[in-house]
């Protein structure tokens, strides 16, 4: 018996099926909605943070518009998803304030998490619901998305979403219990694998098809799932919703897989911000900035010295040294006429420096790599500091 221990985790993302969720008859099934919140805030009052991806809201918009089982145009998908989406956001809210958790709804659509001036924002959001306390509750803007430019499914929306917040372990709820060699259904001698070290093409070549008709995923895509999150660092498992309460099933050892996160999860990403090879911009900082920096903090707009380049939000940018070196490259926060207005500036100063309310960090720490020449400051002669407490 596979026992996985969720309460060690620091931040789990669960995912859950639109079948799990929704009756094609009778609608949203809130005894499990129930029993799935009593899961959640037990983890929440472990000191776990939780976020919530949920399926659903197609499903229950047309069971609540009556429009049956067959296929709908794009324009009645969007209109079930309108409706659909207070329904399940109203669920949702009630449910966690049986247990005096909050909830926000946040309604993404793939260039939320693909567009890095987006993807910021979109992390931003969340970052934030989660030190308020709150439980995110994520899902794709169905209301708007097309074809075109969508996931079409939940299990990639939520390893992106996992990925992007820094978390350890994503979960996906559906009506499978895990990977096996073959489709159980159609193979009485399909063999349950408990554990996935590596997602090898071996492994890709075992996915399926959709087995619901209320979901759009299969096997296929939760693989997809299982590479975008392990490769940054996030374990996965692939876990049966169907019976009540299944994160708690999950802790006592019900059948499930877990996928292990890559030895080296944060490489790929890394190298893509230092691999830039224009930076958009270069940014100037001073001594206690570059400190601060090397501590592994963020870089705070008191700390910069000068801002040079017409960069946009979300751009790589050069962060140069006292020295004049080149101390690393980041994702910056900021416009560059912003940057400009608040470069020296107190985080207590930059809101009316800009005239609305802003992020603290010029460069977020998760954003940042530093160059490996990066001198310490107490490591070379220094001619006088302005540190900025970055």
């Amino acid at each position: 018996m596979n026992r996985i221990s969720l309460t060690s985790y620091r931040r789990v993302t669960v995912k859950i099926g639109s079948a799990l969720l929704v009756d094609r008859t009778t609608g949203l099934k809130r005894e499990w909605l129930a029993a799935l919140v009593d899961d959640i805030a037990r983890l929440a009052a472990s000191g776990t943070e939780v976020l919530v991806v949920s399926s659903g809201a197609i499903a229950l918009g047309r069971t609540v518009l009556g429009l049956g089982r067959r296929t709908l145009r794009l324009e009645e998908s969007q209109a079930a998803a309108a409706v659909g989406q207070i329904a399940l956001a109203g669920a949702w809210s009630g449910e966690l304030g049986r247990h005096g958790l909050i909830s926000g709804q946040v309604l993404v659509t793939l260039g939320d998490t693909e567009e890095r001036r987006r993807y910021l924002n979109a992390r931003a959001t969340i970052s934030t619901l989660l030190r308020m306390k709150a439980i995110p509750v994520i899902n794709e803007n169905d209301t708007v998305a097309t074809s075109e430019i969508r996931y079409g499914d939940n299990d990639r929306l939520a390893a992106r979403v996992a990925t992007m917040m820094g978390g350890d372990l994503l979960v996906l709820l559906s009506d499978v219990d895990g990977l096996y060699t073959a489709p159980p259904e159609r193979d009485p001698q399909a063999r349950f694998i408990p554990v996935v070290d590596a997602i090898t093409p071996e492994i890709m070549a075992l996915g399926g098809e959709a087995a619901s008709e209320l979901s759009r995923g299969g096997m296929r895509t939760k693989l997809d799932a299982g590479r975008i999150a392990t490769a940054a660092g996030t374990a996965m498992v692939i876990a049966s919703g169907k019976e009540l309460n299944p994160l708690s099933a999950i802790e006592r050892g019900a059948r499930a897989t877990l996928f292990r996160p890559s030895p080296t999860p944060v490489r790929a990403y890394k190298t893509w911000i230092a691999g830039q090879l224009e930076p958009a911009g270069r940014i100037t900082i001073d001594e206690g900035a570059l400190r601060a920096l090397l501590a592994g903090k963020s870089l705070l707009p008191a700390g910069v010295k000068k801002v040079q380049g017409a960069f946009s939000r979300g751009d790589t940018v050069a962060i140069i040294g006292p020295d004049g070196l080149e101390a690393g490259r980041g994702l910056i926060a900021y416009d560059a006429a912003d940057a400009v207005k608040i470069a020296g500036l107190k985080t207590e100063a930059i809101a009316a420096a800009l005239g609305y309310e802003a992020r603290a960090a010029m460069v977020h720490r998760d954003d940042l790599v530093l160059s490996r020449h990066a001198a310490r400051p107490d490591e070379r002669k220094v001619e006088g500091s302005d540190a900025a407490g970055a």
